[in-house]
């Protein structure tokens, strides 16, 4: 008795787990083993703390688009999978996000708030930085589904601050890397292929649009379900 009950829970949890989980955990991990790998391999720049840090901002800037992505990817797919997917992606922007922080605060400045407050005021970056991450603080704490069903319809007002949360981190990005994407100099890049990216995802997420790529999808299938069951049939 108590074998079958071993086995009906390994089968309800084997089931549970999908390949796209296995994927988005190997490469919540993967970045952060890569970082410290460099660093025991004395692999990292000249200046390994400001590439520690900026390495972290760069991979939470990733997860955080990625975690945008999965609304249209069901959008135009069907694929109901990525929309179960969202919260780990955003938990992985956050933790890389936590860790740039305290690089920033703690081995960087050691820990100076006086001096940390001085650059937080001074610089543009580190003023849309903070803001990023404060936007971010509450989207993680609320990110369970206990949280979802005691806020009700606020849950959804309150994460839709992601949206905002991503405007400012691309311009974090390409200010920290001393870069300007409205005048396109410095290194600005991939601040501006992510910044290009988050505006067509943004757009995809009018409802209208939405609507009607969801309809031109939904005929394309049925299209092509008719057109394999006539040469089935």
């Amino acid at each position: 008795m108590r074998g079958w009950i071993c086995v009906t829970i390994i089968r309800k949890t084997t089931r549970k787990i999908t390949w796209l989980q296995i994927v988005i955990h190997i490469l919540g991990w993967l970045p952060l083993a890569w970082i410290i790998f460099d660093y025991f391999s004395n692999r990292l720049s000249i200046n390994p703390i400001q590439d520690i840090e900026q390495r972290l901002g760069d991979i939470a800037a990733y997860f955080l688009i990625a975690s945008l992505v999965c609304t249209p990817i069901n959008t135009l797919t069907g694929w109901r999978e990525p929309i179960k997917r969202r919260r780990a992606l955003g938990l992985y922007c956050f933790m890389y996000a936590c860790l740039h922080v305290l690089t920033f605060i703690g081995v960087d400045y050691g820990f100076n708030w006086q001096l940390i407050g001085g650059i937080v005021l001074q610089k543009l970056y580190a003023i849309v930085g903070v803001a990023t991450f404060i936007l971010l603080l509450p989207l993680a704490v609320t990110s369970s589904r206990w949280w979802m069903k005691k806020l009700g319809r606020n849950w959804h007002n309150l994460h839709r601050l992601v949206y905002l949360a991503a405007v400012l981190d691309i311009l974090h990005f390409a200010w920290a890397k001393k870069g300007n994407l409205f005048s396109l100099s410095g290194d600005v890049l991939r601040p501006f292929i992510l910044g290009v990216f988050l505006l067509f995802l943004l757009v995809v997420r009018i409802p209208p649009l939405r609507r009607k790529a969801s309809e031109l999808r939904q005929r394309w299938t049925s299209r092509l379900r008719q057109r394999f069951s006539h040469r089935v049939g």
